[in-house]
């Protein structure tokens, strides 16, 4: 008996499929991923969070990386930091030694902290990565806003005395329905009484003593 005769069909189209799908290869292009929108408060620490996919697994001596940063529209786009085989922070006299690496490129995290945040430093921080074999140097932008105060919380006030009223309401509503069939039910249960009462003083002739018509 030869291999294939006791070897089922689809077999041979299943080992096919999956010979094609292994040999396909990483078409994908890498991405990069951060928070568009950041807010600060002046004078604390900027998280810039930077991370990446790719087909390819990051190799040190091949990996580049770089921030820049804009501050406004019509401004040079400025490099503050850059990794190639380790960081190199250019300390850029905007940030002067502010700037700190605080990612890890062998897994795929690229972010900095910006110590003392100032107004000044409002403006588009750009993060790039390009990741050999990978042809296309991947980017993503961040806008990052510095505020004087924390924006107030949303009060809830309104919300808790909406649903205690409610609450309350409905917690009357229930105590009057439950009083109402207490009183219903012992009035029913008082009837019930009366009735059972006319009845045996119907078969007594008032004194106890049965009546004629039930005398032997």
């Amino acid at each position: 008996m030869s291999v294939e005769a006791w070897i089922p069909p689809w077999y041979f189209t299943l080992l096919g499929c999956f010979l094609f799908l292994t040999s396909v290869p990483c078409t994908s292009s890498m991405e990069v991923t951060v928070l568009p929108k950041v807010s600060v408060l002046n004078g604390t620490t900027a998280r810039l969070s930077c991370t990446f996919t790719s087909c390819y697994k990051p190799d040190n001596n091949l990996l580049n990386m770089n921030w820049t940063y804009r501050g406004c529209i019509n401004c040079s786009e400025e490099m503050f930091l850059q990794f190639k085989r380790k960081i190199i922070n250019l300390k850029l006299e905007q940030f002067k030694d502010r700037v700190t690496f605080v990612g890890n490129p062998s897994k795929n995290d690229f972010t900095v902290n910006i110590n003392d945040i100032q107004l000044t430093d409002e403006g588009n921080y750009t993060c790039y990565v390009l990741n050999p074999p990978d042809r296309n140097k991947g980017s993503a932008t961040i806008q990052l806003t510095v505020v004087t105060e924390v924006p107030p919380k949303r009060s809830n006030t309104v919300a808790v005395v909406v649903g205690a009223s409610v609450g309350g309401f409905l917690a009357v509503v229930i105590l009057i329905l439950v009083v109402v069939k207490c009183v219903r039910r012992k009035k029913k249960q008082e009837l019930n009484s009366e009735d059972q009462k006319t009845e045996e003083e119907g078969k007594t002739d008032g004194e106890g003593n049965p009546e004629e018509g039930t005398k032997q």
